[in-house]
């Protein structure tokens, strides 16, 4: 079998073929970059090992492309980088690797190519392409890496309890490349996951966040959660998601399991945007409901309040998680929070007030607000979805008028704090506040128009209530 490449990889790797030859070591490009090609996913990184010094070949390389900017030396870990345009290429020399229990950290010593594939974490990844000039693109395949391609199977080209317990991320991976290719990981290398699950503890918060983000961006991504769960990493990685497992029946009334309805709208949002703070917000859009639950005799299961309780989980849950602590953390918080309220104004009778409210509290981020909204409908009762969509079709409407008439989407108040003090002739203070918040009240409610004139004349009004008047200079 030959792999596929454009001609920009085959210009780039015939130049790395002579640079090779000119300083005498066999080099290979292997990894996620033959797997790709194989598979005819594009890809932008292409790993080079030689039998080697990989910084030396690096700067032969470099030496014919002329790389702007040049080649990027990592002395401690023996390893150079070359960017071209999108393409990044990173050079090594081959190596094999020993672990001690309590780190991720391998001692590294040289070796061959076969030990090099020996150290990968599945078979897939384990395939290396020849590119010397006499053998340029044939493929070294020592595990049945390509059979497993073709049968879309992940499994380790080692014992599966040696593999992840040097490198327990590896467990983690597996359940990302799973999930980003729509593989299956054989019953020998899940079981081995299972086994030794609790050894994620000695990664580092970032590595799984990383791959958790990637889990997200798929286009099934409750496929990632499910097997994290069924693996017996979720319990560790992020146990609070975990616990909206289980559906409870008092009385015989039941409530619906809410991990699996939390997944299925993550899949929702999934198929609607690629934006993952929103996905992130369909993820956490329900996490408070286990503290918020209670039994209503005569009424049933309720869940009252989880938005604002699951607002203010949010920043915790991102700070365990090492996610941006910024406006993108904020905007989850905002759709948590106020993933309920587009299901209020679903009725004829809601009144522009509360659509200016929505506007205004919602701000630049209503239209996720409303994809949330809308795939929080997870309903088996299709006549139910269906009266839930069209009262969304009847809310964004409503939302759209409101808006041309009153542009309160993206709110800047007609009157400041500023304007106040100067026409007020007052310092900083409870009054300006107090002024400020009661022309916010009185545009949202409709009592004056969005607009500098009515909100002048209804501040004078404000301030002679305080004792205020303007100062005429």
């Amino acid at each position: 079998m030959q792999i596929q490449l454009t001609d920009r990889e085959t210009e780039l790797l015939k130049a790395v073929a002579e640079a090779a030859t000119k300083i005498g070591v066999p080099a290979f490009a292997v990894g996620g970059f033959v797997r790709d090609k194989i598979l005819d996913r594009s890809t932008k990184d292409i790993d080079i090992v030689c039998l080697g010094d990989g910084m030396a070949l690096a700067q032969a390389f470099s030496k014919l492309f002329h790389p702007t900017p040049p080649v990027s030396l990592f002395k401690t870990f023996g390893t150079a980088q070359v960017k071209f345009e999108d393409i990044e290429i990173e050079f090594v020399g081959a190596r094999k690797e020993s672990y001690a229990r309590h780190s991720r950290k391998p001692e590294v010593s040289p070796g061959t190519i076969e030990d090099d594939q020996n150290r990968r974490d599945f078979t897939v990844n384990a395939l290396a392409v020849e590119i010397s000039t006499n053998h340029f693109g044939h493929i070294i395949d020592p595990f049945g890496g390509l059979e497993d391609l073709k049968n879309k199977l992940l499994k380790t080209p080692l014992q599966p309890a040696q593999t992840f317990d040097d490198d327990p991320l590896r467990m983690m991976r597996a359940i990302r490349f799973a999930t980003q290719l729509d593989f299956t990981i054989t019953d020998e290398t899940f079981k081995g996951i299972q086994k030794i699950a609790h050894r994620i503890s000695i990664v580092s918060q970032e590595r799984i966040t990383d791959e958790l983000q990637k889990i997200m961006m798929t286009p099934v991504p409750s496929k990632g959660w499910y097997l994290l769960k069924e693996a017996g990493l979720l319990q560790h990685i992020f146990p609070l998601l975990l616990q909206l497992e289980g559906a409870e029946t008092l009385d015989g009334i039941g409530h619906k399991d809410n991990f699996s309805h939390t997944l299925q709208v993550l899949d929702n949002v999934a198929k609607t945007s690629d934006d993952i703070w929103l996905r992130w917000a369909a993820l956490l859009h329900d996490i408070a409901k286990p503290k918020t639950k209670r039994f209503e005799p005569g009424f049933g299961w309720t869940f009252h309040g989880h938005e604002v309780v699951g607002a203010r989980m949010v920043p915790k849950i991102f700070t365990q998680l090492k996610l941006p602590l910024n406006e993108k953390m904020k905007m989850v918080q905002k759709l948590v929070g106020l993933h309920l309220r587009p299901i209020s104004l679903t009725k004829e009778n809601v009144t522009d007030s509360a659509m200016r409210r929505l506007l205004f509290d919602a701000g630049e981020d209503v239209e996720f607000l409303m994809l949330l909204c809308a795939a929080d409908i997870t309903s088996k009762n299709q006549n139910k979805v269906r009266r839930f969509l069209q009262g969304f079709e009847f809310v964004k409407q409503r939302l759209q008028e409101v808006e041309e008439k009153d542009s309160i989407r993206n709110w800047q108040p007609p009157i400041t704090g500023e304007m106040i003090m100067q026409i007020f002739n007052i310092t900083p203070s409870k009054q300006v506040g107090v002024i400020k918040d009661a022309i916010r009240e009185a545009i949202l409610d409709g009592d004056i128009a969005n607009e500098y004139d009515a909100a002048y004349a209804f501040m004078l009004k404000e301030g002679a209530k305080l004792g205020l008047f303007p100062v005429i200079n």
